[in-house]
């Protein structure tokens, strides 16, 4: 009945669900019709009527269709259904899918092909699945179903996942698999799942029930309206897959294959050992209320070394920065290209400073220059920049501050990606003396960036503009972090040492793959102190065939700046940098290219 999908199949079944505008029994049919098959049997039963209707004629030229009628659907589940077919089942070998599922073509070549009768065609577990598991031995026979209720998430490595596609031969139907469908219903009742008959038959000495790994090939299965809404992103045509999967901005985590070069975060922190302490106060961080705003201020402050009270706490910096962008007053200005988190809250007010430089550097001479003689009340510096990377150093930042207090700007620093430059320990600002020498200056950083943990939302603003940091800190919520983002502020400290080497790690990563990113003849790279390379694709591609082809071919995500105000037009892909594993992936990719 599909009542988890809600409006979607209030008025028919789940097989007649648009995915990216065709219906899953659309893309089923067709499926099953490339194969060598005598018939297909739908069993139908909430809103069957209108699928006979949609169906009638329609593939008449492909396949026979035939139906069986499950009419009490609301009070019975998949085994009374199954049940229906059985007379079927003893006739002929048979392929038995379920309805709700979408699924790349192969997947039936590859159970047909197959030298095994019978088969359960299984996905190695992630974190998105549910519903029946098994194991298998070393010779692919499946040793066991775990149901539900049986899930240990201990032991999930061993699990694999039915994708609900089988094939069984006629005699396995006619001796093994309907006996026992019969003795089961009869034992238990029709209100059960078919694969807990499976699982009874593996426990037969000789169970002759295979499985087969699908690998990396792709599927889903449709339960409700998040499960459609990954299902459309997975299953998207080349022209729209990038831009569906960009429009996430995030939750990548649900596409584990995925390599995601598009997000900039630390390769190296946190270590496994800030992570096992994590791990081991999940219950208590889970069920206990975080603090309030002025504990996390104290917990931030301590994390950089400067005042509390020069100090707010953000759910990400994102947040703080729409607080402070729409606190000022008057035109900002601001450096092209750039994250765009910044001009997006104040569009109407921006004054550009469009970056021309073909490695797209610039320094605090230029800036002065451009906005000696323009009416803004603020200027943003992103240092090291984002997208380019370009750095500059503190001692020019500071002059810049100055220079900015003299005609009464205020300056916004955005520091996020300091930690990645080389020397990165003297070039914060987050420094008491500093912050107070320079009480025009708000310094910005997102803590998910160099610390690795964007899943935490964590960012903080700092100045000695005490009246500045306490506006802000009545736009946001008392209670704006939640307990794993404040216990991980409270226990920083002991690994500092542990971050300092991974910063250092890092950099000696970034040198070597720059070094290998210039092998690749179709990019330009330019010079970074950032985790990630500004590169201009030179020939072969644009930068969005690029980045389409790294997606739907590699799963490989990067980022397109064609979109980029300031690049528009340009050719240019910003690509992060992660641990040397993953970079070599890339790098041997773009060599096949």
């Amino acid at each position: 009945m599909g009542k988890r999908l809600g409006a979607y199949t209030k008025d028919n079944t789940k097989c007649m669900l648009p995915v990216n505008g065709i219906r899953l029994i659309d893309r089923l049919i067709p499926q099953l019709a490339s194969l060598n098959l005598s018939r297909i049997i739908i069993v139908v039963g909430y809103k069957g009527d209108n699928l006979k209707r949609y169906l009638s004629g329609k593939y008449d030229n492909l396949v026979k269709i035939e139906f069986i009628e499950n009419p009490v659907y609301d009070k019975t589940n998949n085994i009374y259904s199954l049940s229906l077919a059985k007379k079927e089942f003893m006739e002929d070998d048979t392929i038995l899918v379920e309805s709700d599922l979408i699924f790349e073509d192969s997947l039936f070549q590859l159970i047909a092909d197959s030298t095994y009768p019978n088969l359960a065609l299984v996905a190695k577990y992630e974190s998105w699945m549910d519903g029946t598991m098994v194991r298998i031995d070393d010779e692919l026979n499946i040793i066991n179903f775990i149901p539900k209720k049986a899930f240990k998430y201990s032991d999930k490595d061993s699990y694999y996942k039915t994708v609900n596609i089988y094939k069984f031969s006629k005699e396995f139907s006619q001796t093994k698999y309907v006996p026992f469908l019969d003795a089961y219903c009869k034992a238990l009742g029709n209100n059960e799942y078919y694969e807990q008959v499976l699982r009874v038959i593996t426990l037969l000495d000789h169970s002759d029930l295979k499985a087969l790994p699908i690998g990396k090939r792709k599927w889903y299965e449709i339960d409700d309206c998040q499960d459609l809404d990954i299902a459309e992103t997975l299953f998207a045509d080349d022209d729209q897959k990038l831009s569906k999967m960009m429009s996430r901005y995030g939750g990548y985590w649900r596409y584990p294959d995925m390599l995601d070069y598009c997000y900039l975060v630390n390769p190296y922190f946190p270590t496994t050992r800030m992570r096992e302490e994590l791990k081991a106060n999940f219950d208590v961080l889970l069920t206990e209320y975080p603090s309030g705003m002025s504990v996390n201020a104290l917990l931030a402050g301590k994390y950089f070394g400067i005042k509390t009270e020069y100090t707010v706490v953000g759910n990400g910096a994102a947040e703080l920065i729409k607080g402070l962008m729409e606190s000022i007053d008057g035109k900002v200005g601001v450096v092209y290209p750039t994250f765009e988190e910044y001009p997006n809250r104040k569009k109407e007010k921006i004054v550009p400073y469009m970056v021309n430089h073909a490695d797209y550097t610039y320094g605090v001479n230029e800036l002065m220059e451009f906005y000696e003689s323009k009416d803004v009340s603020a200027i943003l510096l992103i240092n090291p920049d984002n997208p380019s990377g370009n750095f500059i150093p503190i001692e020019q930042v500071l002059r810049f501050s100055n220079w900015c207090r003299q005609k009464k700007i205020l300056f916004v620093l955005d520091e996020s990606f300091v930690d990645f430059t080389e020397g990165y320990s003297q070039n914060s600002l987050l420094h008491d003396e500093i912050l107070e020498s320079n009480p025009n200056m708000i310094v910005v950083k997102s803590i998910s960036k160099s610390y690795g943990v964007p899943g935490l939302r964590l960012g903080v603003m700092a100045s000695a503009n005490s009246q500045l940091i306490n506006d802000l800190k009545k736009v946001v919520s008392i209670w704006n972090i939640n307990s794993f983002a404040e216990f991980y502020l409270q226990i920083f400290g002991k690994y500092q040492s542990d971050y300092d080497k991974a910063c250092q790690k890092f950099i000696v990563e970034r040198k070597r793959f720059a070094e290998q990113l210039s092998t690749i003849d179709f990019l330009r790279v330019i010079p970074s102190q950032a985790n990630y390379f500004l590169c201009e694709v030179t020939k072969k591609f644009s930068s969005t065939e690029l980045a389409k082809i790294l997606l739907t071919k590699y799963n490989i995500l990067i980022k397109d700046c064609q979109t980029k105000n300031g690049l528009q037009n340009k050719n240019y892909v910003r690509i992060a940098i992660r641990n040397k594993k993953d970079n070599d992936r890339l790098i041997e990719v773009l060599k096949c290219l």
